[in-house]
């Protein structure tokens, strides 16, 4: 009977890869609740309190779903209020420089930044070849660019 259980070090091991994936897979929150779940369950063992193999699963997921679901949004949102609310690095007012001449409405490249980017001239004048223009927005991939006078 004594197989049909994990032992406490089995749990605490698995605890601890959970605790790593989720610091090296963006923070999502989800799997150190799981990691959390079987070091309980480890630490259950190691004090003496057995369960059989079946029991450990039961416990281990129902702390470990429960924890997720009361405790995910409010570490998510004590972590987070820090975060920018809005796009951390934002394009539009730079100047960019047409790699060809962009007619009225019509998609043509530009570099900003040093790299390369699909523009759209949202302006009522054609955009010369290596003229500047100014980034009015950004669609996507897309600047959407007007030209300089």
């Amino acid at each position: 009977m004594d197989s049909l259980f994990l032992s406490w070090w089995a749990w605490l091991l698995l605890g601890l890869v959970l605790f790593s994936l989720e610091a090296t897979t963006g923070g999502s929150l989800y799997l150190l609740f799981f990691g959390v779940g079987a070091v309980l369950i480890g630490l259950l063992e190691l004090v003496g309190v057995h369960f059989t193999f079946v029991m450990q699963g039961l416990v281990f997921v129902a702390i470990s779903v429960l924890a997720m679901l009361f405790l995910r949004r409010p570490l998510l949102t004590r972590f987070q209020h820090n975060m920018p609310k809005g796009k951390v690095d934002n394009l539009v007012g730079e100047v960019a420089k047409a790699l060809q001449e962009i007619g009225v409405d019509g998609i043509g490249t530009a570099e900003l930044r040093g790299a390369s980017w699909t523009a759209r001239n949202i302006g009522d004048a054609p955009i010369a070849e290596s003229a500047r223009c100014r980034v009015e927005r950004v669609e996507g991939l897309t600047l959407q660019v007007r030209g300089e006078s």
